[in-house]
């Protein structure tokens, strides 16, 4: 089977946008690839080096959600990233045929400096996390990433330096491809995209009353002042969820009902609370069973490590002889 490989930085807790934005896509690809999903741990220290004191609490929720969303580890790999220290090495040889002007050039180098003021982001780890992300790709031989359209350029240093590498000592590694997903954007409490960085998330590990509250908060059509004001649909981040999690029928229900005023927002809410709970429920069920099985969680993450360290060794052996080290 060809092999696709993904993972996620432990920098807070997922939300609605990483289900429905990957971990779902996810699920859906282990039934045809072969796939290794991964915690970045590593990564997370690029941007949150001046306090990793929730990392490790992080990690364990995230390995909890990549279960209860559906992530079989008969049929994925699941493993955390710096338990395979393999992904470091690989991450310095990759470093030393890496010009210094592409990792200057990724996209998301100056948008992240702008983005995060709080923190100094002009450190080696950070300018250089592009490399670690290709030596976590290559390592396993990757055909495939899933991304979006959009995080097609992020993919495009890996595959140059995989050229780079394949050009100055041989074909070592295939040159893996974009799989191409749509990912909608989910939107965040405050109309924006939701991100922990905005703090205007659901969060898979909320309490459902958290939820429900969390919803019926949520700004709408700022128009529509009074019960009897007639509203625009598109101007509430309310039905942006509709669109996610509701079906046809409701949406255009719901949209007519809002164009007329034959329905308040409260009750455009309750229909989107009930639609989103049928999403959560099991995930909440799901996360109530592993959390009361910290041991068999280890187990997974111990199982799921040796199976990549395993196949992480085999590359590295080979790029060790090509490079003529012992």
């Amino acid at each position: 089977m060809e092999r696709v490989l993904s993972g996620m930085q432990p920098s807070g807790r997922l939300h609605l946008g990483n289900l429905v934005g990957a971990l779902q896509n996810w699920v859906r690809l282990q039934e045809k690839y072969e796939c290794y999903y991964f915690i970045a741990d590593w990564h997370a220290l690029t941007t949150q080096y001046t306090d990793a004191s929730q990392i490790k609490e992080n990690i364990e929720d995230m390995l909890v959600n990549y279960l209860a969303v559906g992530l079989d580890p008969k049929k994925s790999t699941i493993f955390i990233q710096s338990w395979v220290p393999e992904h470091a090495e690989l991450h310095i040889l990759l470093s030393m045929i890496t010009p210094l002007g592409w990792l200057e050039r990724v996209p998301t180098y100056k948008e992240k400096q702008q983005e995060i003021k709080d923190r100094d982001l002009a450190t080696h780890g950070f300018l250089g996390y592009p490399v670690l992300q290709s030596a976590d790709i290559l390592i396993y031989k990757a055909n495939y990433v899933p991304v979006g359209i959009d995080q097609l350029s992020h993919l495009e240093i890996t595959r140059e330096i995989c050229r780079r590498f394949n050009f100055l000592y041989g074909d070592v590694f295939p040159e893996p491809e974009g799989l191409l997903t749509e990912f909608p954007k989910v939107t965040g409490l405050d109309g924006r995209k939701m991100s922990k960085s905005y703090n205007n998330c659901i969060y898979l590990s909320d309490a459902p009353k958290e939820v429900e509250q969390k919803i019926k908060t949520m700004m709408t059509d700022p128009k529509r002042i009074r019960r009897t004001d007639k509203g625009d649909p598109e101007l509430s981040p309310v039905f942006q969820l509709h669109k996610i999690f509701s079906t046809k029928n409701e949406q255009e229900e719901v949209a007519d009902s809002c164009r007329t005023a034959a329905i308040g927002c409260l009750d455009c809410k309750e229909i989107l609370i009930k639609n989103i709970f049928k999403v959560l429920e099991p995930i909440w069920s799901a996360r109530k069973r592993f959390l009361e099985k910290p041991e068999f969680l280890k187990d997974i993450a111990r199982a799921g490590t040796e199976k990549a360290k395993m196949a992480a060794k085999e590359t590295l052996t080979e790029v060790k002889n090509v490079l003529g080290l012992y």
